[in-house]
């Protein structure tokens, strides 16, 4: 709150101060409220300086005099090849501003190389480490689930996006197919859902590789360039940055390893929804799914049955279970619940109601004694 008043109380003296000086030889009014303009225009400027690393800072320092400096060189050699006028006078201008400009902004993105800690004193606490950049693909910004890992806190470090993947995803928001519309679309809104995560840090970066077409490779350059590992889930970007040691998180390697462990033999409940590639399967999906593979469940398709798991396949697309349905044991299990429910219902009964509420789920289990 007090921040707030200093800021008032800023904007209120420029304002006051332009009223009664007139710098711009306007109407006394209109000089104040171009003293508001300046002062918002300052306080915008303060307040974006809170979101930028100590290093940014002292790098745009250090660019902006090194650029003022090389203007005033080129200054002289402007006025003593130029006869003085208004054009020698706007080119000293326009070449102070430019290489203010320049080194103010080349400075700033190379200030993240600085080791602050080595000057000692109150620099002393900055940390030593580099960033830990991480670069995000356009397939992982349309898949959308970069978001919620990132609305959990599990990511860390900078956030890349390059204006390359922005290009690229703007073309695809653009098209004229609408299933291609809609995934670029929802691949803008990711971005904006990151840019409101307050524990993010996300930075959009101008390089790029005009040798170079494939978006991919752009990527992996760039994740060469800044250090960083690339965010997909691309199978094929995958395996060509590993094959160029660029590291890569996988967003469905990170879905496949948290899926639930299901180890042979043990048992569990599936819905057998189709028929399976080979003789008499049927295949199920769990939740999160996972396709499991059933032998001998052809005829239980529409069905929920419990099977045995006999092994576990993991691949590079995902999880695979294998089970198998034992009929002769499932008939068992139903029929010890029916004698179980009978008892329960009735009380103590004879052998031979038991039997008859057993016939009812099985007429081939009538002739088994029941334990």
């Amino acid at each position: 709150m007090d921040l707030v008043l200093v800021r008032l109380l800023f904007v209120l003296i420029v304002a006051v101060a332009c009223y009664v000086i007139e710098p711009f030889d306007l109407n006394a009014k209109v000089d104040a409220g171009v003293g508001v303009l300046i002062g918002l225009a300052v306080i915008l400027f303060e307040w974006r300086l809170h979101r930028v690393s100590l290093k940014r800072l002292i790098g745009a320092a250090i660019g902006s005099v090194l650029g003022i400096f090389g203007a005033y060189l080129f200054a002289l050699v402007i006025r003593t090849s130029i006869p003085e006028g208004h054009t020698q006078s706007f080119l000293q201008i326009l070449v102070m501003l430019l290489m203010a400009y320049v080194g103010l902004v080349v400075g700033a993105n190379k200030g993240d190389l600085l080791n602050l800690a080595a000057l000692g004193g109150i620099f002393g606490g900055e940390k030593q480490g580099k960033k830990s950049y991480k670069i995000l693909d356009t397939s992982v910004i349309i898949d959308g689930r970069i978001a919620d890992i990132a609305e959990t806190g599990f990511l860390d470090g900078v956030i890349v996006t390059p204006q390359f993947v922005l290009r690229e995803l703007q073309l695809v928001a653009d098209s004229a197919d609408s299933l291609k519309r809609n995934r670029g679309r929802r691949g803008l809104d990711i971005l904006q859902r990151l840019q409101k995560v307050a524990s993010l840090q996300i930075q959009i970066v101008e390089d790029d590789f005009p040798t170079i077409r494939e978006v991919d490779m752009k990527l992996i350059e760039l994740a060469k360039l800044y250090e960083g590992k690339i965010i997909t889930n691309d199978f094929n970007l995958n395996k060509v940055a590993q094959l160029q040691g660029v590291k890569v998180l996988n967003i469905n390697e990170l879905a496949n390893s948290l899926k639930p462990i299901v180890l042979p033999g043990e048992t569990m409940k599936v819905f057998i929804l189709k028929e399976g590639k080979e003789y008499n399967q049927g295949v199920a999906y769990l939740d999160d799914g996972t396709m499991v593979v059933v032998d001998n469940a052809r005829k239980m398709i529409g069905k929920t049955i419990d099977i045995s798991v006999t092994s576990v396949l993991q691949t590079t697309a995902g999880k695979m279970i294998f089970g198998k349905w034992d009929e002769r044991t499932s008939m068992r299990q139903e029929a010890s619940r029916a004698a179980n429910t009978a008892l329960t219902n009735s009380g103590t009964l004879s052998n031979s109601s038991v039997a008859s509420e057993v016939k009812k789920v099985h007429p081939l289990m009538v002739d088994r004694p029941v334990e």
